[in-house]
């Protein structure tokens, strides 16, 4: 009995109950990185697919969904014990997606296939496959979950796909390489980024028009490296902090009046970013340096570096 036991009691140690994490994706070692936000430090490494890149927990924070963006699936892993529980049909080489409002549905960037891939995660099937531009990344849905959007890098397009009948209802141009997309504003607004373009386009959403578009200069940092990636809010979506890739700084955007306030710097090529529960740290994901930047949301000052494994790139709460 005690030997049937003993699996129990170090599976519970693992992740002790009301653990505050950060999860990392980390590309080059097939590895998630979790981060306790009270200590901030590494206290578990577990094994993924290849290339691991989005990363999105369910409503409830019972599954974690990985992008194993080489191993061409999506995989769904219990994250208290680390097991990978089974494998979602994702289309070739996911990048980034999105989990629906009614926490069933996964929309997929597929990026070798042009393709936005819709699965269902309770019945572990693909729903709906969607063709967009060439090289989709960037995946977002609308707070009501009446839209979905992709950005295909190579075609600068966002995407709009009503989510009822899949279908796309609009194309919109942005600049060069587009990485990233989030609704804003109470859902009023959307939000892309631009890589190679070096900038952030904002939408009204009832009008699918441009509203703003931010642009970024880094003293002492060719325009060349200043390239906006991913990008989050606070609370009251005030303020956006924009990760701008290998200029290793990430800006302050105020979101009202879309100028920027000030840059932090970071560690090297930051990618992606997540908040902790309370929003008062903002954690960042520097592939080139292997590392975490812990940011002080109040003071907008670097706290802390945190080191993970090779290429982290993508970063998830688990309250």
């Amino acid at each position: 009995m005690k030997h049937c036991l003993l699996p129990l009691f170090l599976a519970l140690c693992a992740a002790p109950a009301g653990a505050e994490e950060i999860w990392i994706t980390n590309e080059k070692d097939n590895t998630i990185s979790v981060i306790d936000v009270a200590t901030l430090a590494v206290t578990r490494t577990i094994p993924t697919g290849e290339r691991p890149r989005g990363i999105t927990f369910s409503h409830d924070f019972s599954r974690v969904y990985i992008c194993a963006s080489d191993s061409d699936t999506v995989q769904v892993m219990d994250p208290t014990t680390g097991a990978v529980l089974h494998n979602l049909p994702s289309g070739e080489d996911p990048e980034q997606f999105v989990l629906h409002p009614n926490d069933r549905h996964l929309y997929i960037a597929n990026e070798d296939d042009a393709i936005t891939t819709v699965v269902d995660t309770e019945t572990r099937q693909v729903i709906a496959q969607i063709d967009v531009g060439i090289e989709p990344e960037g995946m977002a849905v609308s707070p009501d979950g009446t839209i979905a959007i992709t950005t295909s890098e190579t075609t600068n397009m966002a995407h709009w796909i009503d989510t009822e009948t899949r279908q796309i209802v609009a194309n919109t141009l942005v600049d060069a390489r587009p990485r990233h997309a989030e609704f804003a504003a109470h859902g009023t607004q959307l939000w892309v980024s631009a890589e190679i373009g070096g900038t952030v386009s904002v939408f009204d959403v009832a009008s699918k028009a441009e509203k703003a578009k931010i642009h970024f200069k880094v003293k002492g940092v060719h325009p060349d490296r200043v390239q906006p990636v991913g990008f989050e809010f606070t609370a009251d979506e005030k303020t956006a902090f924009v990760a701008l890739g290998p200029s290793n700084h990430v800006a302050v955007v105020n979101a009202e009046t879309f100028e920027v306030e000030e840059y932090i710097l970071v560690g090297r090529r930051v990618w992606h970013m997540a908040f902790n529960a309370d929003k008062s740290l903002l954690f960042t994901t520097n592939g080139v340096s292997g590392d975490v930047t812990v940011i002080d949301v109040a003071s907008r000052k670097p706290m802390k570096t945190i080191k993970v494994g090779r290429f982290p790139w993508g970063a998830a709460l688990r309250p």
